[in-house]
């Protein structure tokens, strides 16, 4: 069990925390001689939707994984690497050798790695598509999808609890650690004082680092399904270890978001960056019911931007194609892909008028693999399709 500091010295512990994590990235940023490295900024690397397959024995992009994180650890602006989710696709098995597979390749980054999970990796495991299985209504049980020795081909036969349990035990193993050179320390909500949330415990995923001003916080969201709304394997309800999961995900999310940003104040931070995997506006050709359980989320980020006065950045991957937009403003400018601005997506949350708010969608799901270096400057930029506040971006293609 993680060492938790008894609540009179969670203040404290949080602040020292996140002042050891400072010399720590400084650490990880390879400012060696001969680094490009302007003081007080910084760049990171931040991908995701990746790799994909279009099918269960796809391994095309996963192939290609080894030659993008050379062309990663080759951009030498680059000290830290950002997963914001979904490490396959919606038509491939959720699979124990899969995510080792992945966590052996990600190794391989000569910079620390955050990560931050995504749906198709947990949350949608259970469907038929992924190797999950389908509910019968005819005998009221699953019909789980299994291999030629009738065993299901999906770990735990896709219940996604069960799967989020394997994702932390491969990604997750040690509260405050990070993946790839793993030399960024970070605050987990696993850390902390959960006495009043006991539950808020086992969320080792949610983690918060500071660098040169800047606080980051990493999010579990999962997209699509109404924020695990949509009942698993399609039976009539959602079973309640469902309904459980929801609710003490969500609420552990909200408290986290509100100690970011409770941080950020306490520490004068000039900046907030706040990553998770959902696109919480993205309708899909649904209705904007589809996305009713996102909106206390999508509320408490208005809320505490709007207070923080400062520019408050978000990186979600999820919907696939590149974005660049404020959908806490309507009629908010927006970049992206062809097609991608064709529609205004602030009508699924649609009562924020918040100006200090900028969101990127990350592109992923496509070859060549791509990624956003994503520069912090020390001064803030004018408001451009390719900046905000204190960040700068350019879209990098191996």
């Amino acid at each position: 069990m993680p060492v938790r500091p008894a609540r009179g010295l969670l203040v404290a512990a949080v602040l020292a925390l996140l002042a050891a994590a400072a010399p720590a990235a400084t650490a990880a940023g390879r400012h060696e001689p001969g680094h490009n490295h302007e003081h007080g900024s910084f760049a990171y690397a931040v991908y995701g939707d990746a790799p994909y397959g279009t099918t269960p024995t796809d391994t095309s992009e996963t192939d290609a994984t080894p030659a993008f994180i050379r062309t990663v650890n080759a951009d030498r602006a680059v000290s830290t690497v950002v997963h914001v989710g979904d490490i396959h696709s919606g038509s491939q098995y959720c699979t124990q050798a899969y995510d080792q597979q992945i966590a052996g390749l990600w190794a391989a980054f000569a910079d620390p790695m955050v990560y931050t999970p995504g749906d198709n990796e947990w949350t949608d495991c259970h469907k038929k598509k992924q190797g999950g299985g389908a509910y019968n209504p005819a005998t009221g049980q699953i019909d789980y999808v299994t291999d030629a020795n009738g065993n299901p081909v999906d770990y735990a036969g896709g219940n996604p609890v069960d799967n989020l349990a394997l994702v932390r035990s491969i990604f997750f193993p040690r509260p405050g650690a990070t993946l790839g050179s793993g030399r960024l320390r970070v605050l987990s909500q696993a850390q902390v004082d959960n006495q009043a949330h006991p539950t808020d415990g086992q969320y080792v995923e949610n983690v918060i680092w500071q660098r040169d001003g800047v606080l980051f916080a990493s999010v579990n969201v999962p997209g699509g399904s109404n924020n695990d709304a949509d009942p698993w394997y399609g039976a009539p309800a959602a079973s309640p270890q469902q309904t459980t999961e929801a609710a003490n995900r969500t609420g552990a999310a909200l408290r986290w978001i509100d100690r970011a940003f409770a941080t950020a104040g306490r520490t004068h931070a000039r900046s907030v960056v706040v990553v998770s995997q959902a696109d919480m506006w993205d309708l899909d050709g649904k209705e904007a019911s589809h996305l009713a359980n996102f909106e206390p989320l999508v509320g408490s980020l208005a809320r505490h931007t709007k207070a923080y006065g400062k520019p408050v950045l978000l990186l979600n991957g999820d919907s696939h194609v590149y974005r660049s937009d404020n959908p806490l403003k309507k009629a908010a400018s927006c970049v992206g892909d062809e097609g991608v601005c064709a529609y205004d997506d602030w009508v699924s949350h649609p009562s924020y008028d918040v100006a200090n708010f900028h969101r990127i969608v990350v592109h992923g799901s496509t070859v060549p693999l791509e990624y956003l270096r994503l520069k912090v400057n020390a001064k803030n930029q004018p408001t451009t399709a390719t900046s905000f506040g204190p960040f700068s971006w350019q879209r990098v293609t191996e």
